[in-house]
Parts: structure tokens; C-alpha cells; sequence
């Protein structure tokens, strides 16, 4: 009942202008949940984050795939994060279990709840889906994409935009299934074709078939072109990451 009302309230905010009371209680809402974000997520450590569909299960040669690859990318050293739902997701938090890495999520409160997964070190649940989408991007150096549907590739162009346009670093997005993905490369193409997006802006994102590329890509943009870099924060007891170029 209570996310039905979550839902409505959203609606009701995306038609228009309300009172500005109205507004400035909603924004002050907003603020909270990045508050409560920032808690949870503060500590995680350097992640990549996993996107892909809820829908598949465990016998899923996709959800195998994306199982293997978040092991392979947490032995790097990353926390493997996801949006702790089911499927791809699950799949992802569980290779890093696999693996013994850290595991971690930002849910979403869904009219039909999305329930964390059992795999999971931290997590946090979000109300809004562009609070949850901006905190999965901040703690991420690099994304990579699964089979899945609109949300995947909401987040997919998300990631890509912020990237291309330079609001974010230009961390390494590796698309995972290239058949599955292949209508993505063809209109990539057409957009290059057509001049609406540079032909280097195809080198943004790698897509492969390979467990083993992908690991390689990752660390090698990571690690070499970035170099990054622990800082030790000892009177705030916190560490920060950052890029040495």
C-alpha cells in the first residue's frame, strides 16, 4: 500500500507546477534520500557497476555470464555494485560473493516491491529512480551492461551521455552481448552515419562476447590510463579515491 502511494505522489509531482510549499516539501524529500544514500554507500570503496534485467534466473546463460564476469571484476580489487534486485543483478552480487569481494546495491521502491537480493554486504533503498540512477554512477569506475530491457538501457545511455559530454570521467562502459545487443551497434552506427554523435564517440564502450576482454578492458583503462589512487583520510577516518593521469 505504501508504494502505491510512493508511485502516485511521484505521478502527481511529473504533471506540472504545484504549490511551491508542495515543491519545496518534495525537494526537501529528495535531499533525504541522497542523505541516506551518502551514508550507506560513503565507505564502499571503488565499484563497478552491473546492469542488466530482473527477469532472468539462475539457469540463465546470461545470468551465468554476468556471474563469472562480476567474480572476474571484483578479483581486480572493485566493489561489484548493482541495483540489488533479482536476475542480472543477483547474479552480479553473487559473483562477487563467489569471489569474496564486497558486495553492494541501490534498491528501488517499486508499486510491485523489488526485494533485495541475499547477496549483499550494504545496501540502501531508494524512493526516486534519478536519486537511485545518480548514486549508482557517482561510486562507479566503470559500468557494465547485461541483457535487459528499458531501465538497462536507460542507464546504459545515462552513463554514456555523461560520459561523452564530459560530466563524468571517462571511465570504461563494456557492453555485454553482442548478439543481444546488436539493433544498439547498428543504430550507434546510423548515428555516426548520420553525423548526430562523432565516430569516436564508439569508442566510449566496448562490446564483446569475451569474459576475459572485459576484465582486461576494465583494468587496463582503470588501472593504466587512470592510475588510481588511495588517499588516507586518518582524522575522518575515510579513504578517497582518486586519479593520478
Amino acid at each position: 500500500m505504501a508504494d502505491k502511494v510512493l508511485n502516485q505522489h511521484e505521478k502527481r509531482f511529473l504533471v506540472g507546477p504545484r504549490s511551491r510549499w508542495k515543491e519545496l516539501m518534495y525537494a526537501i524529500d529528495i535531499f533525504r534520500e541522497f542523505i541516506k544514500g551518502f551514508r550507506v554507500l560513503h565507505f564502499v570503496g571503488p565499484c563497478v557497476t552491473v546492469f542488466g534485467s530482473a527477469r532472468f534466473d539462475e539457469n540463465n546463460e546470461y545470468y551465468q555470464q554476468a556471474r563469472e564476469l562480476a567474480a572476474g571484476i571484483s578479483n581486480l580489487g572493485f566493489t561489484i555494485m548493482t541495483g540489488g534486485g533479482p536476475g542480472i543483478m543477483e547474479a552480479a552480487n553473487r559473483g562477487a560473493k563467489d569471489a569474496g569481494g564486497a558486495s553492494v546495491a541501490c534498491n528501488i521502491v517499486l508499486p510491485h516491491e523489488q526485494n533485495s537480493n541475499p547477496y549483499l554486504d550494504r545496501y540502501v533503498t531508494i524512493k526516486y529512480f534519478f536519486v537511485r540512477k545518480t548514486l549508482l554512477i557517482k561510486y562507479s569506475y566503470a559500468f557494465v551492461i547485461c541483457p535487459g530491457g528499458y531501465g538497462t538501457l536507460d542507464e546504459f545511455f545515462e552513463a554514456l551521455t555523461l560520459i561523452q559530454t564530459g560530466k563524468i570521467e571517462k571511465f570504461p562502459i563494456v557492453v555485454f552481448g553482442s548478439q543481444f545487443y546488436e539493433g544498439i551497434e547498428q543504430h550507434i552506427g546510423m548515428m555516426i552515419k548520420e553525423k548526430t554523435i562523432s565516430p569516436q564517440d564508439k569508442d566510449l564502450l566496448l562490446v564483446t562476447d569475451s569474459i576475459e576482454e572485459a576484465i582486461y578492458h576494465i583494468r587496463s583503462k582503470i588501472y593504466m590510463n587512470f592510475g588510481i589512487r588511495l588517499r588516507a583520510r586518518p582524522i575522518l577516518g575515510e579513504k578517497e579515491f582518486s586519479f593520478s593521469k
